[in-house]
Parts: structure tokens; C-alpha cells; sequence
């Protein structure tokens, strides 16, 4: 017996819990790396490893996440993802070394990339025609999460709940996760796998995920360690492996077996523009989130909750640039992308004007002014992007199309962190001083101002208007 209508919006909170977890994981250790680096001990690239080795899983992960979806079942393969993600939190949660939480952030973004890809399918699957409507309810609630990672990361760390400081920021995904089950284990439509007879491309995976790793691995590493010639190698073996990786798929497309991407996408000039575009924008956005954060603890010596507070301009000034944005899109079409990045150009040079001549006088409330500003201008570009970049694709290309934007998005974010991350610890010696902090945001925000006036020119690439609607940041298989 079918299920009443009523209860789409209940599946599609279970949907958005999920999602909510991907999101919150992805920016919490932004204010959270310091007190973990003081808990368990590491060096500065653990910072940066916390962070990038959950995008990274999440960014070769989301290739495969999808299909498995169509070959087992979304409603399957995503309370699996949930189920494991719970799991990869309790092992974050009770991690006793370094490169124990590394190691279960990349099992989290091995499950997250699970669970992701099946959200967009499963949407459709309970509103059908009417899914608008649910894009129109969860598209805010996402861009809001996004950035307030970092706000919750610092009040959950100072609230201390039972003495486990930084730890609560992954144990609460077990609330989220057992909503997540219980709800949408009832509730999700168990619709039939698609392509159940397509066995999976377990050999390009293998292939695309050693290309990655040879790529950010010396990134993180590399400057710690000088630069070690390994590491140069590594760096410029990546781009022969990747090659590979594009040869092997368009040999399987030809050959009539299904690869992991449809390399067909980037024939259209519009979306590798777009590709780029989220590479560059998402790379600068999450790795700036980054030093932000780890400034503001390590170089000013806030506290988390004060470093969260201080950024709570920034997640205020997205959540209104994300509704503007999101009204004003179907008019202004790309417009709202220049606008946007205006915004964040605006606020960068003022932070850095700020950075230049108060120096330690720096407070939350003097951030407040550039970190909104920034905030806002990006707000404004997340909604709408992922339609603008989708419109230059044909109808049935959607899913594949988005769910390869969703991938180079993280991808883009593991990028950041690493060349964000290294140009922000460069220079800086054990004992740094307030005033080279400085230095080093400052070096940061140039380098920021410069990836945004890079995308402010590849915008003019993207194609003019946007879809009715569009799957981001949600994925499909």
C-alpha cells in the first residue's frame, strides 16, 4: 500500500539529516583543529590533513557513491552510508592519536560519499513532478549548514557536554545518523536498482583515487618535510596517472561498458568552464574558511567559541546572500556570480586593509564588517551556481553532470586546504608571534583575492541563464 502523500516531507527530512551531516563534517574542523592538535599532539600539516583527508575521500568516493546507488538501491545504499558514518564518527570520537582521527575522517568521507549521491534520486522518487518544491525547502537549510560547521564546531567544543570537549562535534552525528534510519528506513520509497547488470569500474576508482593522493598528498606534506624530491615526483607523477584514468574512461565508453565519468561532459565548453569555476571557487572559499580559523586560535589565541562567534558575520552574510541570490538568479542569470564575487572581493580588501593596520587590536567585532561582506558575496553564488553551470547540459545528462560538479566541488575543497594551508604555515616557526600570524592571513587573503578575480573572469565562461532548478549541492547517481 502506498504511502500518504503527507509523508514526502517526512522522507525528505531524513534526506536533509543526512545531508546536514555531510555538510557539518566538512567545515567543523575549521574551528576544531587546534584544540584536537592540543589534544592528541601532531604537527601543523595534521591541521590540514583533518580536514583534507575527508574531502578527499569524499571527492573519489562520490564517483562510485552514485552507481552503487543505481546497482543496490538508493534507499539501500544510503542508510548504509548513514549507518557507516555513524560508525566513522564514534572511531573520530575516540581517536587517541593523530593518525587515528585521519584515518576515520577519511572512512566518514568514504561513507559520506555513500550516502550523498542518493539524495538528489531519492527527492525525485517521493515528489515527482512537485520535486521543485522540495529543492525550493532544502536548498537554504544546505546553504546555511555549510557555513555554520564552524559556529557549531566552537559552541559544542566550549560547552564541554561530559568533559569531551572537541569530541562532541562527531558524536552528535549519532543523533543525526539514528533520525536519519529510523525515519527513512519507514518513510524512503524502496524503488528498484537501475542498473543492477552494470558491474562497477573497481579499477578506474583505484586508479582516479591514486591520481588524487599523488596530487595532495606532497601539497600537504611537502613543506613540512622541505620539499623533499619524493614529493616533487609524486606532485608531477599525478598528472600522467590522471591522463591515464581519462584514456581508460573513453576506452570503456567506446568499448559499451559504463565508466565511472562521462568524459562526453567536457566536449561542451560551458561546463568545463563550470568545472573549473567550482574547482577554483570552492578550493578558495573552504581553504580561506581554514586559515581563517586556525588564525584566529592560533595567532590571536581565541578560544573556539569566540574564534566561532567571530566568524558568525560570515555565516550570517551567507545565509542573506543565499536568499537573495536564490530570488534573484532566474533574472539576473550569471549577473548574480560577478555580483557575488564583487562582494567577496570587496570584503577580502578590507580584511586586508584591516589585517595591515590594526594588527594584534584585531577583535571580533572589526572582523565582523569584511568577514559579512565576504560572507554575503558568497552566499549569493551557491545557490544558483550549480543551475547556471547545468543549463549548457541536455535533460538526460542532469544527474551525470551534477554528480561530476559535486565531485570536483570536494576535490576543489581538498585542493584549498592543501595550497591554502601550506602558503598559510609558510614561513611560520614553531614559536610564531602574533604579528607573523598576521603575515600569514595576509599572505592568505592575497592569495584569495587573486583566486576570486580568477573566477570573476571565468565567469564570463559560464552559460547565461540557469536551469528551472538543479540537484546541488545533492548529487545523483
Amino acid at each position: 500500500m502506498s504511502k500518504p502523500r503527507s509523508y514526502r516531507w517526512l522522507g525528505l527530512s531524513a534526506i536533509l539529516t543526512a545531508t546536514l551531516m555531510n555538510l557539518l563534517d566538512s567545515t567543523v574542523s575549521n574551528v576544531a583543529a587546534p584544540s584536537i592538535r592540543a589534544d592528541l599532539g601532531g604537527s601543523l600539516s595534521t591541521l590540514q590533513w583533518i580536514a583534507a583527508g575527508y574531502t578527499l575521500a569524499l571527492a573519489v568516493g562520490l564517483l562510485t557513491g552514485g552507481r552503487l546507488g543505481d546497482m543496490f538501491g538508493r534507499r539501500r545504499m544510503l542508510l548504509i552510508g548513514v549507518a557507516g558514518f555513524m560508525a566513522a564518527s564514534v572511531a573520530c570520537a575516540v581517536a587517541m592519536s593523530p593518525w587515528q582521527l585521519i584515518a576515520a575522517r577519511v572512512l566518514q568521507g568514504a561513507f559520506g560519499a555513500l550516502m550523498i549521491p542518493q539524495s538528489f534520486g531519492l527527492m525525485r522518487d517521493l515528489f515527482g513532478a512537485e520535486f521543485g518544491k522540495a529543492f525550493a525547502a532544502i536548498g537554504p537549510a544546505i546553504g546555511l549548514a555549510t557555513i555554520l560547521g564552524p559556529v557549531v564546531a566552537g559552541l559544542l567544543i566550549d560547552a564541554d557536554i561530559f568533559g569531551t570537549g572537541w569530541r562532541m562535534i562527531f558524536l552528535i552525528n549519532l543523533s543525526l545518523g539514528a533520525y536519519t534510519l529510523f525515519v527513512g528506513g519507514r518513510v524512503l520509497p524502496a524503488r528498484p536498482p537501475t542498473a543492477s547488470g552494470q558491474p562497477l569500474d573497481v579499477r578506474g576508482a583505484l586508479v582516479a583515487g591514486l591520481g588524487v593522493l599523488m596530487l595532495i598528498y606532497p601539497l600537504v606534506q611537502g613543506r613540512e618535510l622541505g620539499w623533499p624530491t619524493w614529493s616533487l615526483l609524486l606532485l608531477g607523477g599525478s598528472i600522467p596517472v590522471l591522463a591515464t584514468f581519462a584514456v581508460y574512461q573513453l576506452r570503456r565508453a567506446r568499448s559499451g561498458s559504463t565508466p565511472l565519468v562521462e568524459l562526453t561532459m567536457f566536449a561542451r565548453r560551458s561546463y568545463t568552464s563550470g568545472v573549473l569555476f567550482v574547482v577554483i571557487f570552492f578550493g578558495a572559499i573552504v581553504g580561506f574558511s581554514l586559515a581563517v580559523g586556525l588564525f584566529l586560535q592560533l595567532g590571536l589565541h581565541y578560544t573556539p567559541l569566540a574564534a566561532s562567534v567571530s566568524m558568525a558575520a560570515w555565516a550570517v552574510g551567507a545565509f542573506a546572500g543565499s536568499a537573495f541570490g536564490s530570488t534573484v538568479a532566474g533574472r539576473l542569470g550569471r549577473t548574480v556570480v560577478h555580483i557575488g564575487l564583487s562582494l567577496m572581493g570587496v570584503g577580502l580588501v578590507s580584511l586586508y586593509a584591516l589585517l595591515a593596520s590594526v594588527a594584534d587590536g584585531l577583535n571580533s567585532w572589526s572582523l565582523a564588517a569584511p568577514l559579512f561582506v565576504y560572507g554575503t558575496g558568497m552566499g549569493m553564488i551557491f545557490i544558483p551556481l550549480f543551475d547556471i553551470i547545468l543549463s549548457g547540459v541536455e535533460d538526460h545528462e542532469v544527474g551525470t553532470a551534477s554528480g561530476l560538479l559535486e565531485s570536483f566541488q570536494q576535490l576543489g575543497a581538498s585542493l584549498g586546504v592543501a595550497v591554502l594551508g601550506t602558503v598559510f604555515f609558510g614561513g611560520l616557526g614553531l614559536h610564531a608571534d602574533s604579528s607573523e600570524f598576521v603575515h600569514a592571513a595576509m599572505r592568505v587573503t592575497v592569495l584569495t583575492m587573486g583566486l576570486t578575480a580568477l573566477t570573476f573572469v571565468g565567469g564570463f565562461l559560464l552559460p547565461k541563464r540557469p536551469r528551472a532548478y538543479s540537484p546541488f549541492p545533492l548529487g545523483e547517481g
